[in-house]
């Protein structure tokens, strides 16, 4: 059965608005190969609509390793407001995400895999359906920002399934559905 698998950067103080500001100081190889194996177990990416204008207006205008896996491998777009999609290889959820998430993880397949997209990671996890949840925490402490998980959300117990440290500070953890 396929898995879903998110990943974000956030800081010590569980900002995870804005990495491209502040994580790239921690950047090191050790966590670029932790990204590319994650990469290279995934067929599927699933966004948000932010993400997903974000990475529109990016990724097609770009080339190289990185741009071709994100231009070429298939796209969801989990939104309510978006009715069109410009992003070649781009399909809209506009209904029901966990049933669609639901059939999907029933085909053949590897991973689907979310970057960013923090509200649909969030809604992902209290509906049981986020199989993994890899953090990269890094040495920072923000003060202030948006945070994966708000008071809204209530309680979820998960299950650290792995850690690794970086020579850089950065700690990558890895968590289940308890």
């Amino acid at each position: 059965m396929r898995k879903i698998v998110a990943g974000l950067h956030m800081s010590l103080d569980g900002v995870i608005e804005s990495p491209e500001k502040w994580s790239f100081d921690y950047y090191c190889d050790e966590i670029g190969q932790s990204i590319k194996s994650r990469r290279d177990a995934t067929d599927t990416l699933l966004l948000g609509r932010t993400m997903y204008q974000e990475f529109a207006a990016i990724w097609p205008g770009q080339s190289g390793e990185v741009a071709d896996f994100m231009n070429n491998t298939p796209k969801l777009v989990a939104s309510t407001t978006l009715t069109s999609l410009d992003w070649a290889g781009t399909t809209l959820i506009d209904g029901d995400v966990v049933a669609a998430l639901t059939a999907l993880k029933q085909q053949p397949g590897r991973n689907i895999t979310i970057t960013g997209s923090a509200t649909l990671v969030r809604s992902l996890v209290h509906a049981g359906m986020l199989d993994e949840l890899h953090l990269l925490v890094c040495p920072i402490v923000l003060g202030s920002g948006k945070r994966l998980f708000d008071e809204s959300g209530g309680r979820v117990p998960l299950k650290l399934a792995g850690s690794e440290a970086f020579t850089t500070g950065v700690v990558h953890l890895t968590y289940q559905q308890a």
